[in-house]
């Protein structure tokens, strides 16, 4: 506590706002006041992020602050410039940090202020596996809170849907353009640093004219025109495309002695792009070819990028990561995972592993799926899993024990329960989960963490006000 400063335990949150941060902020502030949440949270903040580091230089963000910033950033859908403005700004969030002083001035600098690369660095040190664990210890405190009793059993929902990265719809075409123009942007980094390139004084020229030739043979292969014309526009941006990349190979094989290393590593790596879609272009427009799947790469910045298409009847393209989530009936989501390269049948089995051994005394009632995860083998796991209703719909046809199985009561009232999961998935895409701002796949699967967390937290502190505004009340009944 500093002089003039306010408890976080005393910070007034408004239970009438219809607002995404103020039940998030009431969570954060019963995690923070609570004993035992506070000391299993932080020991995994500390066991993670200040392990190996020595106690010396200037002092770092709190890791309370790097928790509830990390947290504001989700539950409202909002980028870094906003949050640094609100980590400085916003009274709120300044409370629930601990920062916020009576005497503090928006007009001044007074008080503890926070920087832009320093929230993305200390947030960045967040990973998966932490965020996973600390959203457990929040879902076992939000059952302790919303549960009738302590033996209630848990009635289970699971579904994936496909989380974006922020790029491009890719094509040969436009994936070869990027890769060229971002090998001219290192030779031009290159050509800063005070090395002399000898036939690079028209680097804007070039620049220039490779995309007037993409744009060309995009207008031509995608606009419907005439075979000839469509092949001629192809061959002009490929020669050039191929006269490119002789000039990157000899940067790279002898590189300026003044030349940053670093720059010359990024030169070959974007030039190995030059090289394989200009190779995929020629053989798919040229030579009519179909690339095999396992070949193609979606983006140059997130190579990690999978094509979707979910089996829907529009059949809708989406570029990034199925989620598989599974949620209980008190909206919680108890377990999700980042799927790469996989589909949903193959996770029913290491689900129920997982569901297993992060409740193990609690009685699964029910577990229900959509048929697009079904197959015998997942049908007999879950039989055996203990679950007393499971709900997996066969596809295809249906022998006279699917259909009597199909047909129960129980199954049916299950299975039309099973729609409540889009809720939460739409929920969920609210609190960031729409599209991934984050570069890279392990940034990816903590943004996922941290929008799931914040999520949680969200329903937590819904539970929160709840029982507070009944307390209001009775207490309004009493005093009348």
């Amino acid at each position: 506590m500093q002089i003039g400063g306010i408890a976080i335990k005393d910070v007034h949150i408004n239970l009438k706002s219809r607002d995404e941060l103020p039940p998030v902020m009431k969570a954060l502030q019963y995690i923070f006041v609570t004993p035992d949440l506070n000391e299993k949270i932080f020991s995994l903040l500390e066991a993670k992020i200040c392990a190996g580091k020595k106690k010396t230089g200037r002092p770092g963000m709190d890791l309370w602050h790097i928790l509830v910033l990390a947290v504001v950033r989700h539950a409202t859908s909002t980028n870094w410039d906003t949050l640094e403005g609100w980590s400085n700004y916003h009274m709120l969030v300044r409370k629930i940090m601990g920062v916020h002083s009576k005497f503090d001035d928006a007009d001044d600098d007074q008080g503890i202020t926070f920087g832009y690369q320093s929230i993305i660095d200390n947030v960045s040190l967040i990973d998966e596996e932490l965020l996973y664990e600390i959203n457990q210890i929040v879902v076992d405190a939000g059952h302790r809170l919303v549960k009738k009793k302590d033996e209630e059993s848990l009635e289970l929902k699971t579904d994936s849907y496909a989380v974006e990265t922020n790029v491009h719809f890719p094509t040969d075409l436009n994936l070869l353009w990027d890769s060229i123009r971002k090998c001219l942007d290192v030779v031009n980094h290159i050509q800063k640093q005070g090395c002399r390139l000898p036939g690079w004084r028209k680097i804007k020229y070039l620049r220039s004219n490779s995309k007037s030739l993409f744009r060309s043979a995009s207008q031509h292969v995608f606009k419907g025109r005439s075979e000839p014309q469509k092949v001629k526009s192809v061959k002009l941006y490929l020669a050039a495309a191929s006269e490119l990349k002789e000039r990157f190979e000899d940067i790279i094989t002898n590189p300026p002695v003044a030349a940053n290393l670093a720059a010359v590593v990024a030169l070959k790596h974007y030039c190995d792009y030059v090289n394989k879609f200009a190779d995929q272009v020629e053989r798919r427009l040229i030579k009519g070819e179909q690339i095999p799947a396992q070949e193609k790469v979606f983006s140059i910045f997130e190579p990690h990028t999978e094509w979707i298409t979910k089996g829907k009847q529009n059949k809708k393209v989406e570029l990034g990561h199925l989620l598989l989530i599974t949620t209980d009936q008190h909206q919680f989501i108890v377990d999700y995972k980042v799927m790469e390269k996989q589909k949903d049948p193959s996770q029913v089995i290491p689900l129920l592993n997982r569901i297993q051994k992060n409740f193990p005394s609690i009685e699964i009632s029910s577990h229900s799926f959509d048929k697009g995860f079904y197959s015998k083998d997942n049908w007999e796991a879950l039989e055996q899993s203990g679950t007393k209703l499971p709900v997996l719909p066969k596809r295809g046809r249906h022998n006279k024990a699917d259909k009597e199985r199909e047909s129960d009561d129980g199954f049916k009232k299950i299975k039309r329960r099973h729609s409540a999961v889009e809720s939460n998935i739409n929920m969920l895409e609210h609190h960031g989960l729409n599209r991934c701002m984050d570069k890279g796949l392990r940034n990816f699967k903590r943004y996922v963490g941290l929008s799931v967390l914040a999520y949680n937290l969200h329903i937590m502190g819904n539970a929160l006000i709840a029982a507070e505004r009944k307390k209001q009340e009775q207490e309004m009944k009493m005093a009348a």
